[in-house]
């Protein structure tokens, strides 16, 4: 990180303390404010997040338009700001004031099996605080993550990843530091709603379009046995976070790799599309999902 990087990166984390200091109520009125003033300002992700919204099966609501629904997620975004403010001065202690977790036990139960646990979610709701809670309350965790390209917000966000404990693996040298974490019964975070390129995925349905999704977390959960337990947050009225994990994934295993590798990672991204489509204001809609097209370049 150069002088500059470093200068932003300095300026941008006493922005968020001094946020942070706005009471969490207040501050989540103004985020919702602040994502409104955003969602006014046309940039070239505001264009990716309609087109992506109106070409899924989200916008297909007759009750809410895409534009509707954008302006939700921004004000929705705009409030996770001041959240994340807040997240980088709490203790554990207090903390805890923000979320509820449902089916604890359900990770809980995973664990106990000795082969650690792969959480499976997305960029949904506030991931970062889901991370921060899981941690406080297994321990051992880590989250698979690829390193933004604007050094300074990577380290910011690295700094609120590993507050409360929670360890990093960088996506690019993942698979061994995974398969080390499992043998130490790490629950780590996989957040399965990016784009990839065709040779790291599958093509499978979500939100109405063929998507490329990374097929890695079928093929640990294959080779590992390691449990498949799927997490998100949702943001209830009064402020607070609801916490819900749910049972353990059966993954199919037929014997047939490629049949199991599609099935799996169609399987798991049909988890995170269900709370997409119930929650649509929640989602991260500004990163290129259908980048990837299904078509072969072979004559």
């Amino acid at each position: 990180m150069n002088m500059m990087d470093h200068f932003i990166y300095l300026l941008t984390t006493a922005v968020l303390r001094t946020m942070s200091f706005i009471p969490f109520h207040l501050g989540q009125r103004l985020g919702k404010i602040l994502g409104f003033l955003a969602y006014l300002i046309p940039f070239g992700r505001r264009t990716v997040a309609l087109d992506n919204i109106r070409q899924s099966s989200c916008g297909q609501n007759p009750n809410l338009s895409p534009r509707q629904l954008l302006r939700k997620v921004y004000m929705h975004f705009g409030q996770v700001l001041f959240e994340v403010a807040h997240i980088l001065r709490l203790s554990e202690a207090n903390l805890e004031r923000y979320f509820v977790i449902e089916g604890e036990e359900h990770l809980a139960k995973a664990l106990e099996k000795g082969r650690g646990a792969f959480v499976l979610t997305g960029h949904f709701g506030n991931w970062e605080l889901l991370s921060a809670a899981i941690t406080l309350r297994v321990g051992h965790t880590a989250v698979v993550v690829r390193p933004l390209d604007f050094s300074p917000m990577d380290r910011l966000i690295s700094d609120l990843r590993t507050r409360f404990g929670t360890k990093i693996i960088p996506y690019s040298r993942g698979m061994r530091r995974i398969l080390h974490a499992v043998k130490q019964n790490y629950a780590i975070g996989i957040l399965l709603d990016q784009n990839v390129d065709w040779y790291q995925g599958e093509f499978v349905p979500f939100l109405g379009r063929l998507a490329c999704t990374n097929k890695g977390l079928a093929l640990m959960a294959l080779k590992t046995g390691t449990p498949v337990v799927p997490a998100f947050s949702v943001r209830q009225e009064d402020g607070r976070y609801r916490i819900m994990i749910e049972e353990e994934v059966k993954v199919r295993r037929s014997g047939d790799k490629i049949g199991d590798l599609e099935e799996n990672t169609a399987m798991f991204t049909r988890v995170i599309e269900k709370y997409v489509l119930a929650y649509p204001d929640h989602w991260f809609w500004f990163h290129k999902r259908w980048k990837t097209k299904n078509y072969c370049v072979l004559p």
